[in-house]
């Protein structure tokens, strides 16, 4: 038999024959003591797991889902997809490691990186944003541990050629790490292109709906997988089997809703494109897109996340055009069936270098409402900006 497309594998890994008679979702177990039937099978991991903290049916169900997914040999689950970046930074850097990682890396990164990495004597240095994948292999010293990889990078969506980087840095003994939230282990995976971990925010499309807080970090490499396990264990981490079996219900229709929200994002995004009061949208699927022939190359579909940097005006403007709008909520986040927008402009003044831009920083998501009323929603916001400006 041919080997399965995403969207049936995700549902027959539900459906698969020889366990009995059972729900087609694993049952949520909330627990933490486990019971044995006899003193010598207290300790005896064979018989399922030891301690609450292990996961029952639901975890283990998810963890197997997004390892298929991601082509991986283990996957772990994380309280939320921050916690899912910094469980393999922790697990692979000792005291003296240098990490890598873009100029645009995911705030919240930045900030972890900064801090709490650099109250532990890892050091962490920036690339420029559109940097190369040869121009970042070059940056690469002695003490550079471990290389973090954004493609596309947060807000301004530079690409980065993955596969260079990674057989770069693995010649080097440098591990890679990917934030694979954009692709959503869909339409791109690390793993199978060099790269040694892939982590997911399953908050984004994973989930789908809004309404939980999850992240995995997926690897194939032995040494890597029981450096992660030995970090998982010593931190205590885990996640409730309430969001786990909510992000496993959310991962049935992934490939159908991702490819959805991406057919009405490039309608969006087009449109956009060709209003005088917009200068750039920063999206790599669009052909005028700096990165546009690393994705054609790589990338098998693309997310319905995208900037918009507007043609002048001022974030008094930008305010007028987001308080306009009524389909798209106001609210951080993105990959639910929901349409958002942010203005992220302040975000560019933690960057070392930051980009030049033609006036705000705007990032749209597009969810699962009709196209058509969502762009004449944006014409009301438009219109609120060209008042604004007077």
């Amino acid at each position: 038999m041919d080997p399965l497309s995403d969207r049936t594998r995700l549902i027959a890994a539900a459906t698969r024959r020889g366990g009995g008679r059972r729900p087609v979702n694993p049952p949520i177990e909330r627990a933490s003591t486990l019971l044995s039937d006899a003193v010598g099978d207290m300790r005896d991991a064979s018989l399922g797991p030891l301690y609450g903290i292990d996961g029952t049916a639901s975890q283990g169900a998810l963890r197997r889902a997004i390892a298929d997914l991601e082509g991986a040999q283990a996957c772990w689950l994380a309280p939320s997809g921050l916690a899912a970046v910094t469980l393999p930074l922790m697990a692979l850097t000792r005291p003296g490691d240098e990490i890598l990682t873009t100029d645009a890396v995911y705030g919240p990164v930045r900030r972890f990186l900064t801090r709490h990495m650099a109250a532990r004597v890892v050091t962490a240095r920036f690339h420029p944003a559109a940097a190369s994948a040869e121009d970042v292999a070059a940056m690469i010293t002695d003490r550079t541990r471990v290389v973090l990889i954004e493609s596309p990078g947060s807000l301004t969506f530079e690409m980065i050629d993955v596969p260079a980087l990674a057989a770069a840095a693995k010649s080097r003994g440098v591990l890679t790490v990917m934030d694979n939230t954009w692709a959503a282990g869909l339409a791109f995976r690390p793993l199978a292109h060099g790269v040694d971990v892939s982590v997911q925010a399953l908050t984004k499309y994973a989930g789908g709906h809004s309404d939980l807080m999850l992240g995995g970090a997926c690897a194939n490499d032995p040494d890597v997988i029981r450096a992660i396990a030995e970090a998982c264990e010593d931190i205590g981490l885990c996640v409730s089997p309430d969001d786990a079996w909510l992000a496993l219900r959310g991962l049935r229709t992934l490939p159908l809703r991702y490819g959805e929200q991406a057919r009405s994002m490039r309608q969006v995004a087009g449109w956009l494109a060709q209003r005088p009061e917009v200068s750039r949208v920063l999206h790599p699927a669009l052909p005028d897109d700096p990165g546009h022939a690393l994705w054609a190359r790589d990338f098998s579909g693309a997310a319905s996340l995208f900037g918009v940097v507007m043609q002048g005006g001022d974030g008094r403007a930008a305010h007028a055009f987001l308080d306009a709008l009524r389909l798209f909520g106001l609210g951080y986040s993105w990959g639910g069936f929901e349409s958002l927008i942010t203005y992220d402009t302040p975000q560019m003044a933690f960057r070392e270098d930051p980009p030049v831009l033609e006036g705000p920083l705007l990032r749209l998501h597009v969810g699962l409402e009709d196209p058509d009323e969502l762009i004449a929603d944006l014409e009301s916001g438009l219109a609120a900006w060209r008042a604004a400006l007077g």
